[in-house]
């Protein structure tokens, strides 16, 4: 997958993820109940997914036990974007038994997070397979794991909308009545930043014909019917990409699969997401 976070992006969220275990900084000696083991205690564990998932958040996984205790040994039996079966092992740790207990959590709660996305993902991609139109998503995504589960996403077989309001336009209602008309907030945009691609969201028809007149890159079809939609397509007769957004279901989403549009997205992808039932089994070795 090429769009994985950096490897200093992954350390970052790692980081406020065990300081949030651990009283503010990823000090292992803070952890007061792994501190009842002795020291020199070591242990295997392994890690099972308890149903079937997509995987996704190795990486996120790594970075919690080495910044815990990088004398811990992982070896995993997955790849990210595997899809595997209730009761398959992940991953199978040795080293020392405080460390593997202090870090279980924050790499569990990745783990069981991104691969919940890239498995709910994949879901819809499937049901979208052999249409030509691809499931997005959108930035509605849980704090500070925008670009994690963008990558999850993409892991499941989705793809990517704008990663933030830097690096495409979205007009959208407010930005219309603001700037004063659909026309010149896309010739605004062009003049700021024409190499940006530009997308206006259109409630109507109407909206849809101004949009069009104005050469939008991309249209976004907001809570339209399925007769609207197909309306939409052919007034559009491929001049500018169009997007469905709103009230996507999964059944809903078979029947959008027919219209020809280019894209659907959905907010579910990554804020409806189910944490997969993951655990982590631990032995002491004497």
């Amino acid at each position: 997958m090429n769009n994985k976070p950096s490897q200093l992006a992954i350390r970052e969220q790692v980081l406020m993820a065990l300081s949030e275990d651990l009283g503010g900084q990823a000090d292992p000696s803070l952890d007061i109940t792994a501190n009842l083991i002795n020291r020199e205690t070591q242990a295997s564990a392994t890690i099972i997914t308890r149903e079937c998932c997509i995987v996704c958040g190795t990486q996120w996984v790594d970075e919690a036990f080495a910044q815990i205790d990088d004398t811990i040994s992982l070896t995993w039996h997955v790849n990210d974007g595997d899809k595997v079966e209730a009761n398959t092992v992940l991953l199978s740790l040795q080293g020392p038994a405080r460390g593997i207990l202090t870090a279980e959590r924050t790499a569990l709660n990745f783990l069981q997070t991104l691969s919940a996305t890239a498995t709910v993902a994949n879901h819809y991609a499937s049901v979208l397979a052999g249409s030509g139109t691809r499931i997005l998503d959108t930035r509605k995504t849980l704090p500070g794991l925008r670009l994690a589960q963008k990558y999850a996403v993409s892991c499941g077989g989705g793809s990517n909308h704008r990663y933030g309001l830097f690096d495409a336009f979205l007009i959208k209602e407010n930005h219309i009545f603001a700037c004063g008309s659909i026309q010149k907030a896309v010739d605004t945009a062009r003049s700021h930043h024409p190499d940006k691609p530009v997308e206006v969201e259109v409630e109507s028809l109407e909206e849809l014909a101004s949009a069009l007149a104005a050469g939008a890159d991309i249209i976004m079809l907001d809570n339209f019917t399925n007769d609207q939609i197909q309306s939409a397509v052919d007034m559009n007769n491929g001049k500018s990409k169009l997007e469905v957004s709103g009230n996507i279901t999964e059944e809903r989403l078979r029947s959008l699969s027919k219209l020809g549009v280019d894209f659907i997205s959905s907010g579910a992808l990554t804020k409806h997401v189910n944490a997969i039932d993951l655990s982590l089994r631990v032995t002491m070795k004497s």
